[in-house]
């Protein structure tokens, strides 16, 4: 592309007869092939989702039918579940579907300094699926008709070819960001996922646009010098509306480096979304001025965001508003410096272990929203008012019992305290009186919760610090299933590492209840570790199922000894910090071979 722009300066150049005429419009595009190239893209992104349909649906069909045959059968009886009939699913995990990039790092976070984050490494899966697509974009891109002789013909095809590809990929790049994605339920593959791919086709939709932009320049360079430029951009909205899509496109490129969404994050994410309103609408007029082919993608892409934004904010109103206002949020002060946070929503939940929401604080953070693990959700009946007076009834006969009952939800947050909004509201509850306030706000959900352990007849359950806030749901849901008799699991072992006791206050009342549940003796053994302890003396195990214990976890320590009396099928699940993730992830991996395990992480990377 540089070559053309300077060979467009010398006294070589083709006549501008004969370049004007590909310096807009369609003449030099062909059409057709960018068609059947579209086309292609289409059905390989459409057979990627299939084939990760069908192994889920595998995956599924498996857990279903291991469920189904171990809920009757005793500890010895499930042992046909304890190892995988062939070596290709334990290979494929250990050194593809679990495996990092290289040898270990996946989660941890690369830092340069304590300041400067520059993010995470994918996965070696997800690096795959990453090649090929941004592979197949440059192979579309360079099937040209290379044969004519016309060289401003050449990149008018280049500048067609370009921007369509940069519409088209568009469309998955905004159903990619959707917190309503349909494909997580689809596809049982979670936001944090889709979310690596959405920035990878952000790239790839800047680096197609500054093609087309270069592309167009490059020829009227040719035909008029950068006078033609200039006056293009000085006369035509058409080049007007484009060129605007196109800086837009580069600003969120240059604005978007994880270093810098970890720094500014608040600030990052208004000016992400108002540069891609900027985006939207460039492009939409450029399109238009010229009814180009590529506008319904367009408009498919406007609808596409209208129906996920309305989905959020009718989930938004539903859960949390009632003819009495907002509901209520108390935040508590906690010791270690974390506040618990619990909405008291006037509707019933539906809410699934492991599941998260986003928090709306307008009192403390006008318009942001974060994700939290639900760590804790109670049905209560709700208080029957007499609608006319707004009173309770005065007596036994005013007590509509034909009517259904009704019930209200409250779901409980840990915040820990960071920066921004987690660490205004820690500041806020500290100052009061009693560490405890009351304020208004919202949660939208609920998302996630897409693995069920009800199957593995082992559960292991690794926690770092307010990572416990995603274990103890499934822990709850295990022991009232066990109860129940609902699930095979017959051993959970619950590993939770804190950097000092004050951490335990976080979930106490919660693993309070937890303890006095029926059969947790018989199920459950908690594993305590805590990093920097003031004393020794803190460090006291307060029987032979809670334990707790001095410095860091050892995974492979914990895994190769649970791994010797197991029951059934085994699943490790991991919700903490990157480091702590990853050495999780290794433990794994490393005993894949000796029976049938399977990995699951909760990550929140942004």
């Amino acid at each position: 592309m540089s070559q053309y722009l300077v060979e467009s300066t010398n006294s070589s150049a083709p006549p501008a007869a004969t370049v004007t005429p590909y310096t807009h419009g369609l003449a030099g595009v062909n059409v057709a092939l960018d068609s059947k190239l579209t086309n292609t893209l289409w059905f390989s992104l459409v057979g990627l989702c299939l084939l990760v349909l069908l192994v889920r649906f595998a995956q599924i069909g498996n857990a279903h039918l291991r469920h189904l045959f171990s809920l009757t059968t005793t500890q010895q009886s499930q042992s046909f579940w304890t190892h995988d009939r062939t070596s290709f699913w334990p290979n494929l995990k250990k050194h593809f579907l679990y495996a990092p990039l290289f040898k270990k790092r996946h989660n941890r976070e690369i830092q340069l300094s304590n300041a400067i984050n520059v993010g995470t490494l994918p996965s070696r899966f997800h690096t795959v699926i990453l090649l090929l697509y941004l592979l197949s974009n440059v192979a579309y891109c360079c099937i040209l008709e290379y044969g004519q002789k016309n060289r401003a013909a050449l990149l008018a095809e280049v500048r067609g070819r370009t921007g369509v590809l940069a519409v088209v990929n568009m469309i998955p790049l905004f159903v990619l960001a959707g917190r309503n994605n349909p494909l997580i339920p689809m596809l049982r593959v979670s936001f944090d996922t889709y979310n690596l791919l959405h920035r990878w086709v952000g790239r790839v939709v800047v680096l197609e646009s500054v093609a087309h932009t270069l592309a167009w320049a490059a020829n009227e360079i040719s035909a008029d010098g950068w006078h033609g430029v200039n006056k293009a951009l000085g006369s035509s909205a058409f080049v007007q509306y484009g060129m605007l899509g196109t800086c837009a496109m580069v600003f969120l490129l240059v604005h978007s480096p994880s270093a810098i969404r970890h720094a500014f994050y608040e600030t990052f994410l208004h000016l992400h979304q108002l540069m891609a309103f900027a985006a939207i609408l460039g492009i939409y007029v450029h399109l238009d001025l010229e009814k180009l082919p590529q506008l319904p993608y367009l408009k498919a892409i406007i609808a596409l965001w209208l129906i996920e934004r309305g989905i959020r904010w009718m989930r938004i109103l539903y859960h949390n508003f009632s003819r009495h206002g907002w509901g209520q949020v108390t935040v508590e002060a906690l010791p270690g410096g974390a506040c618990r946070v619990t909405f008291d929503l006037p509707h019933p939940w539906r809410i699934t272990p492991g599941c998260h929401v986003y928090a709306y604080l307008p009192g403390v953070s006008l318009w942001m929203s974060h994700p939290f693990s639900i760590a804790w959700s109670e049905e209560r009946p709700a208080v029957s008012m007499n609608e006319k007076e707004e009173t309770l009834p005065m007596a036994m006969s005013e007590v509509d019992y034909s009517a259904p009952r009704k019930t209200t939800t409250s779901i409980s947050l840990i915040m820990s305290k960071r920066t921004g909004m987690t660490q205004k509201l820690y500041d806020k509850a500290s100052a009061a009186p009693r560490g405890v306030i009351n304020i208004y706000g919202a949660v939208e959900g609920p998302y996630g919760g897409l693995e069920s352990l009800h199957s593995y007849g082992t559960i292991i359950l690794f926690a770092g610090g307010v990572g416990i806030t995603h274990q103890v749901s499934h822990v709850r849901d295990l022991l009232a299933g066990y109860h129940d008799g609902t699930v095979a699991a017959r051993k959970l072992v619950l590993v939770w590492s804190v950097r000092t006791t004050e951490q335990l206050e976080w979930v106490r009342p919660w693993m309070d209840k937890i303890l006095a549940m029926p059969g947790r003796r018989e199920m459950l053994k908690i594993l305590l570790f805590v990093t920097k302890p003031r004393s020794p003396r803190e460090v006291v195990s307060p029987s032979a199922t809670v334990q707790m214990f001095p410095g860091r976890a050892n995974p492979q320590v914990i895994i190769d000894k649970e791994l010797n009396d197991r029951v059934g099928a085994m699943a490790v699940t991991v919700c903490g910090p990157g480091a702590f993730a990853d050495s999780v992830r290794d433990a794994v991996r490393k005993r894949i071979h000796v029976g049938s395990i399977d990995f699951v992480e909760e990550s929140f990377t942004w």
